[in-house]
């Protein structure tokens, strides 16, 4: 009996499910196509937009692992992006501040220490469609999952670290003709080997670059090491 049971879980089947999304997006409704396995989804699957109140399909787009997980009601989440967390398969947002819905999808576990990255599409009003965009889906790849936006200060956010003690949190904003544009760096550095934390900020005043260094005891900053 312990046999059968075991040989169950080995050769438990993915199957296709379509999964039809209405409350992520104010303009449109999402189809989502991928293989599902309980409460995982993942591998390649088949995103399809159709604009609020219309069955004509607005844009069709394919990720090659999508991958998500189902919570207990079995719809996929939208729009969750906690740091450490668990990231939704899809995010709608105005990621380039020019007021309209932009979507990213996610491709995969390609980020550092095998977190979720995703490709990134923004919305171009005389193609009337989404197009790829290079550098923000570069963001998710080098960071710690989806950026975060911003949208009073019209600033995207990167969060990132290496090992244990160094992070660093960046601001970007995005310029017409010239993309994304460095404007902050906040860094905790307590790799120095002194016992000593470095927080540098640096920021661009004016084209030139602005930095401080401020040094706290190791203690003081990580009482419990």
């Amino acid at each position: 009996m312990m046999i059968g049971i075991l040989c169950m879980g080995l050769f438990s089947i993915a199957r296709a499910e379509s999964f039809l999304i209405t409350d992520a997006s104010q303009i449109y409704d999402v189809r989502i196509d991928v293989a599902c396995e309980e409460d995982k989804c993942g591998g390649e699957a088949k995103i399809v937009l159709y604009q609020k109140g219309k069955t004509k399909v607005f844009q069709q787009f394919t990720s090659e692992d999508l991958n998500f997980y189902l919570p207990e009601d079995r719809q996929p989440t939208v729009g969750e992006r906690p740091m450490y967390g668990y990231q939704s398969g899809l995010m709608f947002g105005d990621f380039n501040f020019d007021g309209t819905e932009d979507i990213a999808i996610r491709n995969g576990n390609n980020g550092p220490y095998n977190g979720p990255s995703y490709a990134v599409y923004v919305y171009h009003k005389n193609k009337n469609k989404f197009v790829f965009s290079q550098e923000l889906t570069d963001l998710t790849f080098e960071n710690l999952g989806m950026f975060q936006v911003d949208p009073k200060r019209q600033r995207i956010i990167t969060f990132s670290k290496g090992g244990c003690c160094y992070h660093a949190k960046r601001e970007y904003a995005v310029l017409p003709k010239k993309g994304l544009v460095l404007l902050s760096e906040s860094i905790e550095d307590a790799m120095r080997g002194d016992d000593q934390v470095a927080i540098i900020q640096r920021d661009l005043i004016r084209g030139r670059w602005k930095e401080t260094v401020k040094l706290y005891p190791l203690k003081d900053i990580y009482p419990d090491n």
